[in-house]
């Protein structure tokens, strides 16, 4: 049985604007349809031989994910397990705690294929081919892991030296982290040198024996969590919440430190699908076609004696003239001009904006909720204009306001609202009034997108006035939305 396990945690902070705290890098659209995590479901999904697809991500991506798993899922009877975190520690306690929960439910024997949520990959049948080699692998004993053959000397990357035919793949003589230029040019010569891929396969058990021996302190730690998670009244097969209070003290380490650099039980797979992590804004652009001066672009750009240049388009168009080896990103609330040799320092303008505490590094100007997305369009002193969409069947939580009033107006759809005792149906071009302190619900019982406008008015518009009473997503006072 092979489960596939996504790992979606990271915040993609390089592709900013674009990926951000509350809208990262898996839920990127890398076409006209399709996210990163949605192209990895589908892939998980053509060689998951059990009945399911786990994900280990941040709660607050819990609704994003489980929406594109359902939007992506073609087979009825494969369904989506989730582990939740409260906080990130790296992925060897998230592998850790898939490995204690699938060993659980399925038996030691039963096989992880771990997976990031950011990667592409596009030759299904030899990526299926490669995860074949590996559960082989994998049955008998073995920590796999798979090696992309290098096409180039990378620096950008972590390597793997393989050593002597184990079955389908071969011995690990080392992990190396990422080297220098001269170093990335003697292992392309070289040859038995891969790039780390971050993709693994092994027995749920090995897996779990190969921990306790050698990052004792993550199996333990791990374990506490996963003796409190199985004993809740609250986890079931399908979503488990990792308790905040116990992970925190899980030590934050990657997999390949805690485990597969110190194993002797490690092998790797050669392998020659194409591959992309998308870890920065050049390796995205490599996905669109480029015209004659080599500039890529999406959206509605002209382009004047400009050369090897990325253009992002959102809904303005955008002109560039006389320029050549840039990267220009828009959003809706705002842009990166960078040069190409420099797109691996994005992440500092994130860190800085994350020091600043500006909205701009965690949330876009559209927000996405369990319930759907509310847009801001324009605030000011004591007021603020709102887009909000509620999608068929799902409702806010019972809230009230101390500090504002809300006025809603439906544009499409019909809404269910709960004001203070009663309970009204409002439809396109209706709208109803919510005094500060009223308790008040909305809600969308139709089949079709709900959009309303919302206003807002009074001395304090921030996010944080809320008190919830009842909510179907878990979510605790002072949250958003």
């Amino acid at each position: 049985m092979i489960i596939p396990v996504i790992l979606s945690g990271g915040a993609g902070s390089r592709l900013w604007p674009v990926s951000r705290e509350g809208f990262p890098k898996p839920f990127m659209k890398v076409s006209e349809h399709d996210t990163l995590i949605g192209k990895t479901y589908q892939r998980a999904a053509g060689i998951a031989t059990g009945d399911e697809i786990m994900t280990v991500t941040n709660r607050d991506y819990y609704f994003l994910s489980k929406d594109e798993f359902e939007r992506c899922r073609s087979n009825a009877a494969l369904m989506p397990t989730f582990l939740l975190e409260s906080v990130a520690r790296n992925t060897a306690p998230a592998i850790t705690m898939a490995a204690f929960d699938v060993a659980e439910r399925r038996g030691p024997e039963a096989l992880l294929l771990v997976l990031p949520a950011d990667h592409l990959i596009d030759d299904l049948q030899k990526f299926e081919e490669a995860v074949s080699r590996a559960a082989d692998l994998a049955r008998e004993g073995r920590l796999v892991t798979f090696g992309i053959v290098p096409t180039t000397p990378e620096t950008g990357f972590g390597y793997i030296e393989a050593g002597d035919a184990v079955g389908a793949g071969r011995h690990v003589v080392r992990f190396v982290e990422k080297p220098s230029l001269e170093k990335a040019r003697s292992y392309l010569e070289q040859g038995n040198f891969f790039w780390n891929s971050g993709m693994f396969c092994f027995k749920a058990g090995t897996l779990l024996e190969e921990m306790r021996q050698h990052a004792s302190e993550v199996f333990m730690a791990s374990e506490t969590c996963w003796e409190r998670m199985k004993a809740s009244p609250n986890a079931s097969r399908n979503m488990k919440e990792i308790p905040q209070d116990l992970f925190r003290d899980v030590p934050s380490v990657s997999i390949d430190y805690a485990v597969m650099e110190r194993s002797e039980r490690v092998a790797v797979v050669p392998a020659e699908f194409d591959w992309n992590d998308i870890g920065s804004w050049p390796a995205l652009s490599t996905l669109y076609p480029a015209d004659e001066n080599d500039n890529r672009m999406i959206g509605e750009a002209i382009l004047v004696d400009t050369r090897n240049t990325f253009v992002n388009g959102g809904e303005r168009l955008i002109a560039a003239v006389g320029v050549e080896d840039l990267i220009i990103i828009d959003t809706a609330d705002a842009v990166l001009v960078a040069h190409r040799d420099h797109a691996q320092e994005v992440k500092e303008v994130v860190g800085r904006l994350k020091a600043m505490d500006h909205e701009a590094f965690r949330v876009h100007r559209t927000v996405a909720r369990p319930w759907g997305t509310y847009t801001v369009l324009e605030e000011g002193p004591r007021f603020k204009i709102k887009r909000i969409e509620v999608r068929p069947g799902r409702s806010l939580s019972l809230q009230m306001h101390h500090h504002r009033s809300e006025h809603w107006v439906v544009v499409s759809g019909m809404a269910r609202i709960t004001n203070g005792e009663n309970e009204i149906f409002v439809r396109t071009n209706e709208s109803t009034y919510i005094p500060a302190g009223q308790k008040h619900r909305l809600e969308n019982p139709g089949l079709l997108d709900l959009v309303m406008i919302e206003v807002q008015s009074g001395e304090y518009l921030g996010e944080d006035d809320i008190l919830r009473f009842e909510d179907a997503y878990g979510r605790y006072t002072g949250e958003e939305g």
